[in-house]
């Protein structure tokens, strides 16, 4: 028997986290306590007093805050079981994804997280990628009866969702390809920085590219190959082929003979990412410095580079990120667009973080919601597009990340009569 959803943990103090913590305190009547936790107590308490700062409780409230490795799944259950908690929000780095999961797995607590787990020895592992970590561990939440939902984010996330929807929006058995397009059109007026954790940024770019291409995996180099859309607010955008969560799972779960991700970087940014990595400073593994010092190139480019939750205040623009699926509708070819514009500003004034963390950490409140109120708490572990996607959308309209289509029809706001 599973608990009843309430009590929240949520780990991780980054700037995806901040906004999980404002968006958890805005609907405090569904979760009761909200508790939050990391290995450095003191973020949790700056994000804490943010919180009380800007007065998001939706009912009087105290954010808890703990010290906590989340590397270590023991300490992880005795926090679990010394707050009862029901739902664990899993927004720190994917190194701790497996450790987490067995904690909740123990202690019977429902599950979300936002991204792939990484193994910190490897980069860019062989598809499909679940298959060698979390999907093994299916049958165990199963038997369990504990919900776990992978990738809860944006993208991936709420992405794998604009894919079923898409696929159910054409006729039958009849979309040929989803193309995934992230756009970032802000500007943080740094010289150079990365949006998220740079050290999961520049792994993500510096393997091999996965995409599925006539139902068959195809690999290229990052940068090879280039697209260009003129999408709508943010206007003519160039993107690059690049690897991503989403593929490793929706190639299996949606019958569509090509999948994509492309994302859009500035020439600013692809000049310094490859004279990083011609250098060798972007690579994972130990060397030794002259002084006989072991260092890892990638931590140390890490430790020079602006915290991404410092870019905040500062940040102006937009983003972009849909889902381009072409098939057959009514018998003829149609092509759709369905899609979320996102703004810098708007989400530093509502909850202090950028826009990229407000894309990444809102998702998962809305899918906590949903565990919570029943309609997304499926008793097993389960990828985003195996869900009702229609009760994710409307929730999202109101939480601050609208979802509009693009189609013969015109241009308009996406949501769902249940």
């Amino acid at each position: 028997m599973t608990k009843q959803a309430k009590n929240v943990l949520i780990i991780g103090a980054g700037g995806v986290a901040q906004v999980v913590a404002h968006k958890c305190a805005m609907a405090n009547d569904v979760f009761g306590q909200i508790h939050l936790a990391s290995r450095t107590k003191a973020k949790c308490d700056a994000i804490a007093q943010s919180v009380a700062d800007k007065g998001s409780f939706k009912h009087e409230a105290v954010l808890h805050t703990h010290a906590l490795d989340a590397l270590d799944t023991q300490a992880v259950v005795a926090l679990i079981r010394q707050i009862d908690a029901h739902i664990v929000i899993n927004v720190g780095s994917p190194f701790v994804n497996m450790s987490v999961m067995d904690a909740c797995l123990e202690t019977k607590t429902h599950y979300l997280d936002t991204a792939i787990y990484e193994d910190p020895a490897k980069i860019c592992e062989a598809p499909p990628w679940y298959a060698n970590y979390e999907w093994k561990k299916k049958e165990a939440f199963a038997k369990a009866g504990v919900t776990a939902i992978l990738g809860v984010g944006f993208d991936p996330g709420v992405v794998n969702a604009y894919a079923r929807l898409g696929v159910a929006y054409f006729d039958q058995d009849t979309v040929t390809d989803i193309d995934i397009i992230d756009i970032n059109a802000g500007s943080h007026g740094k010289y150079f920085a990365t949006n998220f954790d740079p050290e999961i940024n520049f792994r993500e770019f510096t393997g091999v590219v996965y995409s599925w291409q006539n139902n068959a995996w195809q690999t290229n180099q990052m940068f090879e190959v280039k697209r260009t859309d003129d999408l709508p607010v943010v206007g003519v955008q160039n993107s690059y082929l690049s690897g991503h969560d989403e593929l490793h799972s929706l190639h299996k779960n949606l019958n569509v003979p090509n999948i994509r991700f492309w994302m859009g970087f500035g020439e600013h940014y692809m000049n310094v990412f490859g004279v990083l990595k011609n250098l060798g400073l972007l690579s994972e593994q130990p060397i030794k410095t002259a002084e006989g010092l072991e260092v890892v190139p990638l931590k140390v480019v890490k430790a020079v580079l602006p915290d991404p939750s410092s870019l905040a205040p500062n940040y102006t623009g937009k983003t972009c990120i849909g889902n381009k699926v072409r098939g057959k509708k009514d018998g003829n070819d149609e092509e759709i667009f369905i899609y979320n514009i996102a703004d810098h500003k708007e989400a530093y004034e509502e909850v202090g973080s950028q826009g990229i963390s407000y894309t990444a950490g809102v998702p998962p409140v809305a899918a906590a919601i949903l565990i919570a109120t029943g309609e997304w708490n499926a008793g097993t572990m389960v990828n985003v597009e195996e869900l009702d996607a229609r009760p994710f959308i409307n929730l999202l309209n109101q939480m601050g990340l609208p979802t509009r289509i693009q189609d013969k029809e015109g241009d308009r706001l996406l949501e769902f009569s249940l």
